[in-house]
């Protein structure tokens, strides 16, 4: 390093092209790189939800949950194993060694589960198996609002509002939560139902033979083949009074005679309200992998005209932008980090009192965080909160390199009576391995971080890789 300070002393313009090219890959790369909330980490937790309905936690926990973790259990890798068993589900948790590969760890749990699913119940609905993803959470909340009735508004949301928002890039899903979908009910009297003998089971058996739509093969008549199907659905409720359940001697009995169908809506299991009034919430959740900032700008376009073609009475609102969060909190952090630059830079010039050493000294700062930003590119790591916290933890320290060297220098002019340019070689030289003993030393404090084999250690990866980067920058800096 003490031979690149002399040679930077001897070539200005080297100097000066050294540091411009590592301020213009910090200049391109921050323009490329992407603002968000937290790192991408990922869990190393798998869930297994198996549905049981009507049963008793009881019933869950001995006949479900426990089968699921005894098979479960034989996976290698497993760090954590635990359920919880509540009316009609069973929850079963697996934490996995941080080494452990996710995605493998995810099918070995999806093949134990295929070996013990004829030891389960019937009835169970075929038991789920995810990743524990942070991606899942809902980015933005969308309102829907009208004058209509709430099928009218559930019909129009879910078949043209929801498909409309789905396709716009970054969206993976879009969920409907305070609607109400039109829905044939059947209302049995149960006087009726002992009249006759017969049991709700027998209706709803009736119910799903006798409106369906069964495929009858096919026809080859030469060189045309025909394909059969039997139309059996039902197209109006007046035909669901007639389906008949049951005879007794020679009468039929139907629907009808039990009670009455209508055309109805589902029954109430979620609701939406936006001041006081009832609206549909839409949920909005993005792929995984995609950026929550550029996710959210492509939504709102797509909405802006979207709402040039919505019908008369409806109108749609964002209730929660989850950017706005975001980036209030980037630009939060943006701030502290120019003031942080400016204070350091105040006191450099306090003690110091000479303002052109001070502009010397305070060059390490913007060059030591701009520069970061390409190896940040390099690595993947985004614009998030602790990458942020990292570049302004490091303004105060790679502004001390320049400031110990610059000092050494100063004293070789002014004790000793060098000129500048001698100054500056022999005092650089004089303290190289101090300032490179000294850089070092904070570089092995900050970079074992990122090796950390824990959950908080992949967080704070990017502060470490970040501040140990900006460090190693300004020792450059320093010496050129």
């Amino acid at each position: 390093m003490q031979k690149l300070a002399e040679i930077c002393v001897r070539r200005p313009v080297f100097a000066t092209m050294l540091i411009t090219t590592l301020m213009v890959l910090g200049i391109f790369s921050y323009q490329r790189l992407t603002v968000e909330r937290f790192p991408r980490v990922e869990f190393p937790v798998i869930s297994v939800i198996t549905r049981l309905p009507g049963a008793a936690p009881q019933e869950v926990e001995t006949e479900i949950s426990d089968k699921i973790e005894q098979a479960i259990n034989t996976i290698s890798g497993i760090e954590e194993l635990r359920s919880t068993s509540s009316e009609g589900a069973s929850l079963v948790f697996v934490t996995f060694d941080l080494d452990r590969d996710l995605d493998s760890a995810a099918q070995d749990v999806r093949d134990k589960i295929n070996t013990i699913l004829p030891q389960l119940p019937r009835g169970i609905d075929q038991p789920t198996v995810e990743k524990l993803d942070p991606d899942a959470s809902p980015i933005m909340t969308l309102s829907l609002a009208s004058n209509r009735s709430v099928r009218e508004m559930t019909e129009f949301a879910d078949k043209v509002l929801r498909r409309q928002l789905e396709s716009a890039n970054g969206v993976g899903q879009v969920t409907l939560l305070g609607g109400r979908k039109r829905q044939i009910n059947v209302n049995l009297d149960g006087s009726k139902l002992r009249a006759y003998n017969l049991t709700v089971a027998q209706v709803s058996q009736a119910l799903q033979t006798q409106n369906l739509e069964v495929p009858g093969g096919r026809i080859e008549e030469g060189a045309r083949t025909v394909t059969l199907r039997t139309l059996g659905r039902l197209q109006s409720v007046a035909e669901f009074n007639q389906i008949v359940v049951a005879s007794r001697g020679n009468y039929p009995i139907k629907i009808s005679d039990l009670g009455f169908t209508e055309d109805g809506v589902e029954e109430i299991e979620t609701a939406g309200l936006l001041n006081d009034k009832p609206a549909l919430l839409l949920n909005i959740r993005r792929q995984s992998g995609t950026n929550t900032v550029d996710v959210i700008d492509e939504l709102k376009a797509r909405l802006t005209e979207l709402k040039k073609t919505l019908p008369a009475g409806y109108s749609v609102e964002i209730v929660r932008d989850q950017s706005e969060f975001i980036l209030a909190s980037f630009h939060a952090i943006q701030e502290h980090l120019i003031v942080g630059s400016i204070l350091a830079s105040l006191v450099v010039l306090l003690f110091m009192r000479n303002l052109r050493a001070t502009i010397i000294s305070a060059i390490a700062i913007p060059t030591s965080i701009v520069s970061t930003a390409a190896v940040m590119e390099y690595f993947g790591i985004t614009l998030n909160g602790p990458s942020m916290l990292g570049l302004t933890l490091s303004v105060g320290i790679v502004i001390d390199d320049a400031i110990v060297v610059l000092e050494n220098v100063f004293r070789y002019i002014e004790e000793k009576g060098y000129s500048a340019f001698e100054a500056a070689i022999e005092g650089t030289r004089e303290i190289g391995m101090a300032v490179m003993a000294t850089t070092l030393s904070l570089v092995v404090i900050f970079l074992p971080v990122a090796f950390m084999q824990s959950i908080p250690g992949r967080f704070f990866k990017s502060m470490a890789l970040t501040m140990s980067f900006a460090i190693m920058v300004s020792l450059i800096v320093s010496f050129t």
